[in-house]
């Protein structure tokens, strides 16, 4: 398999962070508050989108603990969440979070070859039967804005009603922190080991 170019992150974002992270004695308690909660929680620290969360701690609030539910208690297999979590950093060109789960994805076993293809805009083909049935409802769903009969019933079939319900809120709440840290245009974190993704059109 030929591996791809390395892409340049400061090629890929537009501009400099509009909302960098907030030192702690510029909060406010409501601020600080959340701040502390983040850190008190199975995310150990205030990071990504919840820098940009921060200027509003009680959607922060709000918002962290779906995010929770869907990343750490959801019904799915943690390699069905990670590769759709990556599905949507791509329809967003989302640097942060592709970054982020991109080796995460890997170690609970999706394929690189899939990642790969997705990280070029193309439909993988190296995929498991459920991450095909994934990534057809997250993509169809965003190129449509609904989803065929026989898509929502293999997707059904594959991770019952309750699985497809927490499917679309995991990429409902990885649209959402997606287009806010575009927004704001925060970076991946410094230490990221997966390649940037390169804009579209690709």
């Amino acid at each position: 398999m030929t591996t791809a170019k390395p892409i340049n992150l400061q090629d890929c974002m537009p501009g400099p962070e509009r909302m960098p992270a907030l030192p702690m004695e510029q909060m406010d308690a409501a601020q600080r508050a959340a701040a502390e909660a983040l850190i008190a929680g199975p995310r150990g620290a205030v990071f990504g989108p919840f820098i940009p969360l921060m200027r509003s701690p009680e959607l922060l609030n709000r918002l962290q603990k779906v995010g929770e539910y869907l990343r750490f208690d959801s019904v799915l297999d943690k390699r069905i969440s990670e590769f759709v979590m990556l599905i949507v950093s791509r329809q967003w060109t989302q640097q942060f979070e592709w970054c982020m789960h991109y080796p995460l994805a890997l170690k609970a076993g999706v394929r690189q070859e899939a990642l790969d293809a997705l990280a070029q805009g193309r439909r993988p083909t190296a995929m498991a039967a459920d991450e095909e049935a994934a990534y057809d409802l997250c993509d169809e769903l965003a190129r449509n804005h609904g989803v065929s009969d026989a898509t929502y019933a293999r997707a059904v079939e594959t991770f019952g009603e309750r699985g497809v319900v927490d499917l679309l809120g995991l990429a409902g709440y990885f649209t959402t922190v997606s287009m806010l840290m575009n927004v704001a245009r925060t970076p991946p974190l410094a230490d990221a080991s997966a390649a940037p993704l390169a804009p579209f059109p690709l």
